[in-house]
C-alpha cells in the first residue's frame, strides 16, 4: 500500500518526490549513523517523504530532542502529521525547505545539530537548492552535520561549494543504490 502511495506521488510530482520508492531500512540506518543522539537537542529532516529516515531517528533520539519535519507534499505531510500528532517533541510542517529558518524560529530554536535531507537536489532548480543549502549551512551548530543522499554524484561538486568536509558512502541495498553524503564545515581555530 505504501509503495503504491509513494509511486502515485512520484508520478504526480516527480521533481519534488525524486524517487519511485521509499528508501530502504539499510539506507535509513546509513543516513542516521553519524548522529550523536546523546548530545543532539535539535534535528531537522527536510523532505521526509513517508518517514523512512524519520522512523530510524525516532528509534534512537532522546525523548527531549526536538525533531522538525518539513514536507512540501501534502499527502506525505498528512501521513506524518497523523503519525506524530501525539508526540510533543516532533513538529511536522507542510512547506518548503527554503523556509527552514522561519519554521525553526517558530519552534523556538535558532540552530540545528543535524539536518537530514531526502530532497532530490538533482531535480530541484539550482536557485532553490542553493537557498536551502545556504540556510542549512548558516543554521548548523559549529560541530553540526548535514546528511543527504543522492542516486548519483552529479551534484557532489555543487554541494561541496557549501560544505568544506564531505564523506561519501555507497549503500548498495536500496532501489536504486544511493550515496550518503555526510557534510560539515570544519571550525577554524584562531
Amino acid at each position: 500500500m505504501q509503495i503504491l502511495k509513494f509511486l502515485k506521488e512520484y508520478i504526480k510530482h516527480p521533481r519534488n518526490t525524486g524517487a519511485v520508492a521509499a528508501s530502504t531500512p539499510r539506507l535509513a540506518r546509513g543516513m542516521v549513523s553519524g548522529i550523536d543522539f546523546d548530545t543532539a537537542t535539535c534535528i531537522v529532516e527536510i523532505g521526509p517523504g513517508m518517514g523512512s529516515f524519520t522512523r530510524e531517528i525516532m528509534k534512537r533520539k532522546k525523548p527531549n530532542t526536538f525533531l522538525l519535519l518539513i514536507e512540501i507534499n501534502e499527502v506525505f505531510y498528512t501521513i506524518l502529521k497523523k503519525q506524530y500528532k501525539d508526540n510533543p517533541s516532533v513538529q511536522v510542517v507542510n512547506g518548503s525547505a527554503e523556509n527552514i529558518e522561519k519554521y525553526l524560529l517558530a519552534s523556538n530554536f535558532n540552530a540545528i545539530d543535524y539536518c537530514i535531507s531526502g530532497l532530490p537536489f538533482a531535480s530541484l532548480p539550482k536557485e532553490v537548492s542553493t537557498k536551502i543549502l545556504n540556510s542549512v549551512m548558516e543554521l548548523l551548530k559549529p560541530n553540526g552535520k548535514f546528511v543527504t543522499f543522492q542516486y548519483s554524484l552529479v551534484k557532489l561538486s555543487f554541494i561541496k561549494k557549501h560544505f568544506s568536509e564531505i564523506s561519501v558512502e555507497k549503500v548498495w541495498f536500496n532501489l536504486p543504490p544511493a550515496y550518503v553524503l555526510s557534510c560539515s564545515n570544519e571550525m577554524v581555530v584562531q
